[in-house]
C-alpha cells in the first residue's frame, strides 16, 4: 500500500494544481476557416483561418494569384469578413447591370456587408473599408493579426454567414465596359479597385472529427489542459502499476 500511495500522491497533486490555474472560466474558442475561391475570373486562390476567443478574433491568411501592380505600385486589395447575409458567395447571376462583373454592391446580397476589415494595421472596423493604406499588397501575401470583434460579426461567424472577400482586379481582364466604370464604393478609383476578387464562407471547424462544428472551451487547451491531461495519464498508470502488483501477490 505505501508503494501505490507513493505513486498515485503525486499524480493527485498534480492534477489538483492544473485545476487550480486551468482558465474555467475563460470563454470558449472556435476556429473558423475558408477556402478562398476566384471570383470575376481573377484565377486567385487563398486560404483562411480565424480563431476566436470572446471577442478577439486572430486571422491567419494566405493568398496568391492576385493582381500584382496598380499604378506601378504593389496592388492594394482591401479584404474584410462580411456579414448578414446568406453566407454565399455569388455567382455571376449577381451582375444586374451585365457589365461582366459581380461589383461589391451587386455581390451584398449574397455575402452581406462589412462587419471587419482586415487591414494591416490601425482601425478593423467597416470605416477602414476602403483605406488601400492598410490593404494586403500584391499577388500573393501572408496576412495575420489579432483583432476584436463586434457582437454582430460575431454572431454571424457562429450562424455561419461570416464570409470572406479579398477585393482588387486586375483592369486589363475586364470588359471594355467595365474598364471605363467608376468603384461602386470609391467613385475616385476605377471599378475593378474594389470588385470582389477572392471569396469564401467560414466554417466551424471542429476539436475533434471533421464536418462536426463541435467548439473546444478554452479550458481544455493550451499547457494547463495538457498538465492535466499528464497528471490524468500518470494517475492511470500508478492504479495499473498497483493492480498489476496485486495480481502478482496473488499469483504468488
Amino acid at each position: 500500500m505505501k508503494k501505490s500511495a507513493f505513486l498515485i500522491a503525486p499524480a493527485l497533486a498534480l492534477g489538483a494544481l492544473a485545476l487550480s490555474t486551468s482558465p474555467a472560466f475563460a470563454a470558449d474558442t472556435t476556429t473558423y476557416q475558408a477556402n478562398l475561391a476566384a471570383i470575376n475570373g481573377s484565377n486567385a486562390t487563398g486560404t483562411v483561418m480565424i480563431t476566436v476567443n470572446g471577442n478577439q478574433a486572430t486571422v491567419t491568411e494566405k493568398v496568391s494569384g492576385l493582381a500584382a501592380t496598380f499604378g506601378g505600385k504593389p496592388y492594394p486589395h482591401v479584404q474584410h469578413i462580411h456579414i448578414g447575409a446568406k453566407g454565399t458567395c455569388p455567382d455571376m447571376s449577381a451582375d444586374t447591370n451585365k457589365d461582366g462583373v459581380i461589383s461589391t454592391t451587386e455581390g451584398a446580397p449574397f455575402y452581406g456587408g462589412i462587419g471587419a476589415t482586415l487591414s494591416t494595421s490601425g482601425d478593423t472596423s467597416p470605416a477602414a473599408g476602403t483605406d488601400l493604406a492598410v490593404a494586403g499588397m500584391g499577388a500573393a501575401y501572408t496576412y495575420q493579426r489579432t483583432i476584436t470583434l463586434d457582437a454582430k460579426t460575431a454572431d454571424s461567424l457562429k450562424a455561419g454567414t461570416g464570409v470572406v472577400v479579398v477585393h482588387g482586379l486586375d483592369p486589363a481582364t475586364l470588359s471594355a465596359a467595365a474598364q471605363a466604370e467608376p468603384s461602386d464604393l470609391v467613385p475616385s478609383l476605377p471599378l475593378a479597385a474594389t470588385s470582389p476578387a477572392l471569396c469564401g464562407t467560414l466554417t466551424a471547424m471542429p476539436a475533434g472529427a471533421p464536418g462536426t462544428g463541435i467548439t473546444t472551451p478554452a479550458s481544455q487547451s493550451g499547457p494547463d489542459f495538457g498538465l492535466l491531461a499528464a497528471g490524468g495519464g500518470l494517475l492511470l498508470a500508478a492504479g495499473g502499476a498497483y493492480a498489476a502488483r496485486r495480481r502478482m501477490s496473488a499469483k504468488a
